[in-house]
């Protein structure tokens, strides 16, 4: 569905001519060759390629495949396939790859079907102008280079949440989709939750009084899918099935640990800061929308982190309290020690939380009238995207709301970084006075991932 080139897929195909037969990857395999009666004709399919299928990313994988109107074409993994992803679970391109050639395969009369491309360089997957959009789901730090690739080359794109690791390199990607005119769903799968929605809208809608404290709960310490935990950075061999250069990208070399990758990239601040956006851009993400600053930030921020001190391979912050102050005087409290997980809008009235909790009780049958804020519609979080790839329209998470959840989360880690109180410029999305601070909204990268 690529709006801008003016072609639908069967005009490109007739056009192609000696071309097209010499291109390396299969286009699109026509319906009737898989045996799909019913299905939407391939011109008006959704052709998908899917970047990261880990845990999260085989189960977004999963959820698009799911669709008549898509057709995933290509998988990519730095882990060809592997158990090293925690409780022997087999992740990686192998698995993947077996899971879309058997979905298809059932469509088809002679119930096989071999149409699916793996390869572990995502760049392989963007050079296809067969492909519409991607699914990506790699480790944090790599989010925001293949969304600017992506959006380089075309691809509309549903890119899991948080939306960067930086604040620069999520102004870099907010810039390049807007600039390439592509559709961009974050996975803030909340956004498109109507019991998410319905909190939001009572906030919104004054039935708690004045706003005045958002809490933002968040788990402490870490999650481990592995029988041991590191203490150091101990090197061990690379497994044969990782590209560790291609997962490591524009991060800092390190030797190879197996508690550095896969599922605990997220306890590494070369990659990720741990609980505070891993759980954090969800949650951040509602309270914005309760809030109503989709498209603005905290501009003093002030907590304390306990980040370890023992040299151990996992250095994210365990334990956090952060607050931040917005322009309007609200406050939102990000912490570990909240004794809740979830986001709870505190009002002069009253408090709402985003799991149907209200006080006073009655809040909760509480009728938003038609001519009341009434926030983005609820559905499927995929299908609002598919819908959206067609439409051209906007998606329930695009990327500036996307850009400023995840800066609310970069923020709380700069200032306990620093452990003292920042002043910040949303508009400018700069600090205030403080070049020690600006210091931390980029980091180095590795040729040749430079933003």
């Amino acid at each position: 569905m690529n709006a801008n080139n003016g072609l639908t897929r069967r005009d490109f195909l007739k056009k192609s001519g000696a071309g097209a037969a010499a291109f390396a990857f299969p286009f699109i395999i026509p319906a009737s060759a898989l045996g799909a009666a019913g299905r939407p004709a391939p011109g008006n399919r959704i052709t998908m390629g899917c970047i990261g299928v880990g845990s999260q990313g085989t189960g977004n994988m999963m959820s698009f495949l799911g669709f008549e109107d898509v057709q995933v074409l290509a998988v990519c993994d730095a882990d060809a396939g592997s158990r090293d992803y925690g409780n022997s679970e087999y992740r990686g391109i192998a698995p993947a790859k077996v899971a879309v050639e058997e979905h298809y395969a059932e469509q088809k009369a002679s119930g096989e079907y071999k149409g699916c491309q793996g390869t572990q360089d995502f760049r392989e997957i963007l050079a296809r102008d067969d492909i519409d959009a991607v699914m990506i789901a790699a480790p944090d730090h790599w989010h925001a280079i293949m969304t600017i690739e992506a959006a380089k080359s075309s691809k509309d794109i549903f890119c899991q949440k948080p939306y960067s690791l930086t604040i620069a390199e999520g102004r870099a990607s907010v810039e390049a989709v807007k600039r390439y005119g592509r559709v961009l769903q974050c996975g803030s799968q909340r956004r498109s939750s109507a019991k998410c929605r319905f909190s939001c809208e009572l906030v919104r809608n004054g039935r708690i009084g004045k706003l005045h404290t958002v809490k933002v709960g968040l788990p402490p310490g870490y999650a481990n899918r592995r029988d041991s935990e590191p203490t150091t950075a101990i090197p061990m061999p690379v497994p044969p099935s990782l590209d560790y250069d291609m997962w490591l990208g524009p991060a800092p070399l390190a030797p190879y640990n197996i508690h550095r990758c896969h599922f605990t990239f997220r306890w590494i601040l070369d990659y990720a800061i741990g609980y505070v956006s891993d759980w954090g851009a969800h949650y951040c993400d509602m309270a914005h929308w309760g809030m109503g600053a989709d498209l603005t930030g905290p501009v003093e921020i002030e907590g304390k982190g306990e980040f370890p001190t023992d040299g151990s391979l996992w250095n994210a912050a365990k334990t956090f309290n952060v607050n931040c102050t917005y322009a309007d005087g609200v406050k939102m409290i990000i912490g570990s020690d909240l004794g809740f997980w979830g986001v709870r809008f505190e009002g002069t009235d009253g408090w709402v939380d985003l799991e149907g909790g209200t006080n006073p009780p009655s809040l909760a049958s509480s009728v938003i009238g038609p001519d009341e804020i009434h926030l983005y519609p609820s559905g499927d979080h995929y299908r609002i995207f598919l819908d959206c790839v067609k439409t051209r329209g906007e998606p329930s998470a695009p990327p500036e709301v996307a850009h400023r959840s995840a800066s609310a989360c970069s923020l709380a880690n700069i200032a306990m970084q620093l452990d003292r109180k920042v002043k910040w410029n949303p508009e400018k999305e700069r600090f205030v006075g403080d070049p020690e601070a600006d210091r931390l909204l980029s980091r180095a990268a590795r040729e040749p991932w430079r933003i």
